[in-house]
């Protein structure tokens, strides 16, 4: 990934609905190259999809709770069935697998109250074998970014 490559990223990390030919214009190249980096990104799973980003609040989803989630085993099986539970449930709209903390899983979680959250987690809870589990809910968001910063990308050197 060169410098051009990563300004077409940058401007459609904020832009992603900007047209092929101000997107061209702004890099500094003609479209048809233009165009040709960013397929080309796209079928190296650089840009994976594009996205239009909502705003919670106005949906009717204030309510952010992690869920983390200790289980005694983490078998092939388990696993699978542990994926397969998270992705059934458009709530949970992020999952991580942690290490060096009391948790083995973290669920990020939107509802529209608590009584709601509740209501999920108490379904969830019957679906899953866990040796503990802690919810915290979010008070306030201070930082909420979609964007990468590209500018602290190490150039590799061959």
């Amino acid at each position: 990934m060169d410098e051009i490559d990563k300004n077409i990223l940058t401007i459609l990390q904020e832009h992603s609905d900007i047209s092929l030919s101000n997107l061209s214009r702004r890099i500094g190249i003609s479209k048809t190259p233009c165009w040709n980096r960013i397929r080309r990104m796209e079928e190296n799973g650089i840009i994976t999809k594009q996205a239009t980003i909502l705003n919670r609040h106005a949906i009717g989803l204030p309510i952010v709770v992690f869920l983390s989630i200790s289980v005694g085993q983490h078998s092939p099986e388990w696993t699978a069935k542990f994926d397969k539970l998270v992705n059934l449930h458009p709530e949970i709209v992020e999952v991580h697998r942690l290490t060096g903390s009391g948790a083995d899983y973290l669920l990020k979680i939107v509802c529209s109250t608590i009584e709601a959250y509740d209501i999920f987690q108490q379904s969830l809870i019957s679906n899953i074998e866990f040796t503990s589990m802690s919810s915290s809910v979010s008070l306030q968001e201070i930082k909420y970014q979609t964007s990468f910063p590209l500018e602290k990308l190490v150039q590799k050197t061959d």
